[in-house]
């Protein structure tokens, strides 16, 4: 083979076979159980050169499939582990897959991935100090270094920082999760605090060059222009339109303070630090192979928006492209073709735009789905939601089917009375204008408060639907600082409007029909056309997605 990745179901691992695979190259995946090949197909790589050798690094390696390269990028990275639960992979196993590949007949290089705050040219590892994630890192940086120089094998050892993208939420990004939840009131360390990144497409990449650098070069492989920490996440809270905190707290407080109080990680404060990284032969070798790292504060929101889309970890993204978007001013959650969509797609209450993933996936064409302003993950607007819409708009080239749901027929509606040139239909799913008002839950704060404290199971029973990836992910915006406050009031604004929406339903100029479920019917008469969904109630995108996409798609090819 042309080379062997050790730990390739990691975080790290499996993005740099797919790098290995992109060059065209015979790539061996070593794993314990293998996630690995459906992960390649989800991300439309060709496997074609690919062979998977199931093994434990803990234990001595052998029946492996030679290779030229070896890379070992299999670690345990968490916090709060067992001294021999980390050592067992960070220096055992680190030492075995060395042990390994010196016996091979035609090594070319040993890849030995290891960490940014571990390489250090003497000392001991403390496992009574910084935790045994770090010390066990740094015994094994150390064993590696040791053994290869004793059996004579070309060593190269990558020490990235923090490595960010689709799918890593461990580090960092406990920070941004605790930024976008309101749970970050002050920021840990001082105003000097470095905490750097490296994407992990220029990792990966950087790795599959790096066997052509001289042996015995180890290279810090960070970004020295990421911001200080304070900066770092001001930007994502911009980005976000979330409130950055203003005050810091030194890390020597926080080392005293009870961790519930402080909701930190007592093992991650040693990453709170203002110290530098010798990074020059990394950039002069990346410079020699035409290696660019992105503007990190692109980074920085594409990675913000990965982590939101995921929540962080909690889901999986059901439509790309995602992010953040400005709207009418408003920083804007919006999912999928902004341009050219089949569909755009509103949400009601209590939800968010992921109200649409069971459909869309049913759907023939393309959809746009946005958050609306305020509620699920987009920030507050201090301008008219149909200005807001109008915003959303603008940028379509096509002549969509406009659908809306519950709460949003109502925006939906006047849209196409002021814009019918921009949409071919209109479809209102089980409209609320057309509903009977329910009082009980405008009265705030008693509502406020029980949305906020609603679970993903009790909000499901609440609304009579299945627990699920939807349900969850609005339970969770919900509880997430103002957006209870501002669904209740969206809701008192909804019941005012009502009777607006009424009169202007005959006044659309395009095709307008209603989609209610059998079981929750308009309480008020229309001469529109009807169609009724048997079996559902008031959210049959979710309880019978199926029947509610045949109906959507029929409509969009007349």
């Amino acid at each position: 083979m042309d080379a062997i990745v050790f730990g390739a179901t990691g975080f790290i691992g499996r993005s740099l076979v797919a790098e290995l695979l992109g060059r065209g190259m015979r790539v061996a995946a070593v794993v314990r159980n293998d996630t690995l090949t459906p992960w390649l197909a989800d991300q439309g790589i060709d496997t074609g050169g690919l062979a998977v050798a199931t093994a434990d690094v803990t234990r001595p390696l052998s029946g492996l499939p030679d290779a030229r390269v070896v890379y070992n990028t299999a670690a345990r990275y968490a916090f709060g582990l067992g001294v021999e639960e980390a050592r067992a992979v960070n220096v055992t196993g680190a030492l075995n897959v060395l042990e390994w590949a010196a016996a091979l007949p035609g090594l070319r290089r040993l890849v030995h991935v290891s960490g940014y705050r571990v390489s250090a040219p003497s000392g001991r590892p403390d496992y009574a100090g910084p935790g045994a994630y770090e010390a066990s890192k740094f015994e094994g940086d150390l064993a590696v270094r040791a053994r290869a120089r004793e059996l004579d094998v070309p060593l190269t050892i990558a020490n990235p920082s923090s490595v960010i993208g689709p799918g890593q939420y461990i580090g960092p990004a406990a920070l941004v999760e605790n930024l976008w939840n309101g749970r970050l009131p002050a920021l840990p360390g001082g105003p000097d605090v470095f905490v750097p990144l490296v994407t992990i497409g220029y990792f990966v990449r950087f790795l599959a060059e790096v066997p052509a650098a001289p042996a015995g070069e180890h290279h810090w492989v960070l970004d020295d222009t990421t911001p200080l920490l304070p900066e770092l996440i001001g930007t994502v809270a911009g980005h976000t339109g979330v409130r950055a905190p203003r005050r810091s707290v030194p890390v020597g407080l926080l080392r005293r303070l009870p961790r519930k109080l402080t909701g930190a990680d007592p093992e991650t404060l040693s990453f709170l630090s203002a110290d530098r990284y010798p990074t020059a032969s990394a950039a002069a070798f990346a410079a020699t192979v035409g290696l660019e790292m992105p503007p990190v504060a692109d980074a920085l929101r594409t990675w913000a928006d990965d982590l939101v889309a995921a929540r962080f970890g909690a889901a999986s993204p059901w439509v790309r492209p995602y992010g953040f978007h400005s709207v009418a001013g408003t920083r804007t959650w919006v999912a999928g073709e902004r341009h050219r969509p089949a569909h755009v797609m509103l949400h009601g209450l209590p939800m968010n735009a992921d109200l649409w993933a069971p459909v869309a996936a049913c759907l023939t064409g393309p959809v746009l789905a946005p958050d609306l302003p305020g509620l699920g993950r987009s920030a507050a607007s201090a301008r008219p939601v149909d200005e807001w819409l109008a915003d959303l708009m603008s940028p379509v080239r096509t002549r969509p089917v406009l659908v809306a749901h519950s709460l949003a027929c109502g925006p939906a509606l006047r849209f196409a009375v002021e814009h019918p040139e921009h949409i071919s239909k209109l479809v209102l799913v089980s409209p609320s204008f057309l509903q009977a008002p329910a009082a009980r839950l405008t009265r705030s704060p008693v509502a406020v408060r029980a949305m906020r404290r609603m679970s993903a199971s009790r909000l499901a029973g609440t609304l009579g639907l299945p627990e699920g990836p939807e349900v969850a992910g609005a339970a969770a915006d919900l509880r997430r600082p103002g957006v209870a406050r501002r669904a209740v009031a969206a809701l008192r604004t909804d019941h005012a409007e009502r009777g607006q929406s009424r009169l202007l339903l005959p006044r659309v100029g395009v095709p307008v029909e209603i989609v209610v479920g059998a079981a929750d019917p308009p309480t008020v008469a229309v001469g529109n056309p009807v169609t009724v969904i048997a079996g559902a109630g008031h959210y049959p995108q979710l309880t019978h997605p199926a029947e509610l996409a045949r109906h959507l798609n029929a409509e969009a090819a007349k």
